[in-house]
């Protein structure tokens, strides 16, 4: 199929210029926009997204955050997590989704991961919760959705609230048409550069239906006060700046459109994959009508050595994440150890993403795919 191309192309991993070119004299306009106004923190700036975005994931109240790590921390402290309680997540994930937890004092409870779908098994929860459950913190892990259902079950029945972590998913839905942010209590997104609604810095947003929680994440941004120089509650500065807002605002009208491109070069992939008995032994991402491909995430045995030799020919490509959090350093105190989570562990070992990004060229992917092939040949 393809080891007869001459592999000489380097292809990024993202190619943010690409991505920023077409839009370059819009941004430019915001950020003048900004400047002039001279509200650099909050305001109608801000105001004006959390509307747009809130319209865009179906959800009442979209509270702009200072990033996708102070959403997941501030969503935790409106539920009141704290010293003692335990929050139950994956452990396959990055650092903030455990992070913010121990930084409350609270324990993170890991459930393993589906080997397909890389998600947590929503199975394993009820067996995990205890009296000390404060919260559940499903991970819609690359862009796909964890199943809700049973989770939504689970909250009903026992009380403990539902914090989606969405830092990779904004766009996606599930079987029953419902936005990635809008099923639990609190959701909670990432903006940082590389998403596929990205800022030109650390941004992120909360997302809830609940006026009660949304009231008071509005006050735990702008440390716990209301009015100002009034504290009812210990905040955090977790304010959204303006320039951040004034450029997501230029880019979400055209995220639809990005993730139309990020589907068709996973459906491109396939094919190309499909069209060599060489890479079957290649696992690929399972796809879902909502799936919006933060990341495209193949697997194998032997991803070290492919790896390698993308790297070595200019093809970006990165591990997420080559340690589950069970087994980090910071959280040898849990108890934890090898074999106590396979799935996540295995995944470790064998998970590469490759370049997925909307203005990635047919060319570019088969070449990436030829690279793999002639590892896998070899």
């Amino acid at each position: 199929m393809t080891q007869s191309l001459e592999i000489t192309q380097g292809v990024p991993l993202l190619d943010i210029e690409a991505h920023h070119a077409p839009l370059r004299d819009d941004i430019r306009r915001a950020l003048e926009r900004v400047l002039d106004s001279h509200q650099f923190i909050l305001g109608p700036e801000v105001t004006a997204f959390e509307a747009e975005v809130g319209r865009f994931v179906g959800v009442q109240h979209a509270i702009g955050v200072s990033s996708g790590t102070d959403a997941l921390l501030a969503a935790l402290m409106a539920l009141d997590v704290g010293h003692g309680d335990e929050v139950i997540t994956t452990p396959y994930s990055f650092f903030a989704t455990a992070g913010v937890i121990a930084r409350l004092g609270a324990k993170p409870v890991f459930v393993d991961i589906d080997p397909y779908t890389f998600n947590l098994r929503t199975d394993q929860i009820e067996s995990r919760i205890t009296t000390r459950t404060k919260a559940i913190v499903p991970v819609h892990l690359f862009g796909r959705m964890v199943p809700m259902d049973d989770i939504l079950a689970l909250s009903a029945a026992s009380g403990v609230r539902v914090v989606e972590d969405a830092a990779q998913a904004i766009g996606s839905f599930d079987k029953k048409g419902r936005r990635a942010g809008a099923v639990g209590d609190i959701g909670c997104f990432s903006f940082f550069p590389s998403k596929n609604l990205g800022a030109v810095g650390d941004a992120g947003l909360i997302t809830t239906n609940d006026d009660e929680l949304a009231n008071r994440l509005r006050t735990l941004r702008v440390h716990g006060s209301k009015p100002k120089y009034f504290h009812h509650v210990v905040g955090g500065n977790f304010r959204l700046d303006a320039i951040q807002a004034a450029v997501l605002r230029v880019k979400l009208p055209f995220l639809a459109n990005w993730t139309g491109m990020r589907r068709d070069n996973a459906a491109r992939y396939r094919e190309l994959f499909a069209k060599s008995p060489t890479l079957a032994s290649v696992l690929l991402p399972k796809d879902e009508a909502g799936h919006v491909y933060n990341q495209f995430v193949i697997r194998h045995a032997r991803r070290d050595s492919i790896q390698s030799a993308l790297r070595d020919r200019g093809v970006g490509c990165e591990v997420y994440y080559p340690r589950p959090l069970h087994l980090q350093e910071c959280f040898a105190g849990l108890g934890y150890g090898e074999g106590d989570f396979p799935f996540a562990e295995e995944a470790s070992r064998e998970s590469l993403a490759i370049p997925i990004y909307p203005e990635l060229s047919a060319s570019q992917q088969l070449c990436v795919v030829a690279c793999i092939e002639q590892v896998l040949g070899s």
